[in-house]
């Protein structure tokens, strides 16, 4: 597959999990109170925040990731695995940037990078790789019929793609950044481009100073 068959591909995934997730979130979950309307560079505020499922995962420590791993602060979730040759360590690269310059501003932003390819994707290679952006990156992957769950309910979606031989196949998968709130809700979606210079205001916006945790 071609360099721009393939972003085109991750493209089309990432405006069809958006869509999925939201419509999803529309049907079974009830929202929450309203909150103060919110206006992205790049993407959407949910102006009534959607729950998020019961879910359990596996973190690159070990230990269980669930709903509770979400609360009590603001987290992005990014979809990606390891082997992505491209998309997933730009955008790691970039949450870095965003992350620090967060910092600066005293407000704290937890990244979880999501695997779908729990294959290959195993705890210690999952902490090598997030650390080697930031240490404070979590690294969460789970089995396969539990990623997809999660991903119906809070919208990506991903599938494997062969390659010439069995090991080096692809995932396909969503480039967006679903944005969860302290009450463990989805917030925001926000979606490629992915540019530095909104994503900073758009994540200053979104977590006021008043909900940063240290």
């Amino acid at each position: 597959m071609s360099t721009s068959s393939s972003q085109m591909r991750s493209a089309l995934l990432a405006t069809a999990a958006l869509a999925a997730g939201m419509a999803t979130a529309v049907m079974l979950n009830r929202p929450s109170a309203p909150s103060t309307p919110v206006e992205l560079a790049s993407g959407t505020f949910l102006p009534q925040p959607r729950q998020v499922p019961e879910f359990a995962l596996k973190d690159d420590a070990g230990a269980v990731f669930n709903n509770a791993s979400l609360t009590g602060k603001w987290s992005v979730i990014f979809v990606g695995f390891t082997h992505c040759p491209d998309i997933c360590p730009n955008t790691l690269g970039l949450l870095k940037t965003v992350h620090r310059k967060l910092q600066e501003q005293g407000k704290f932003l937890q990244v979880v990078f999501l695997s779908v390819d729990p294959e290959r994707d195993r705890p210690e290679l999952l902490a090598a790789y997030v650390d080697y952006f930031d240490p404070s990156f979590i690294g969460v992957t789970g089995e396969s019929a539990d990623l997809e769950s999660l991903g119906q309910s809070i919208g990506y979606v991903f599938m494997k793609s062969p390659g010439p031989s069995q090991e080096s196949y692809t995932m396909d998968h969503s480039a967006s950044l679903i944005v969860i709130n302290p009450q463990g809700q989805i917030a925001a979606y926000l979606t490629p481009p992915l540019k530095l210079d909104e994503l900073v205001p758009d994540f200053s916006k979104i977590i006021p100073s008043q909900d940063a945790a240290s």
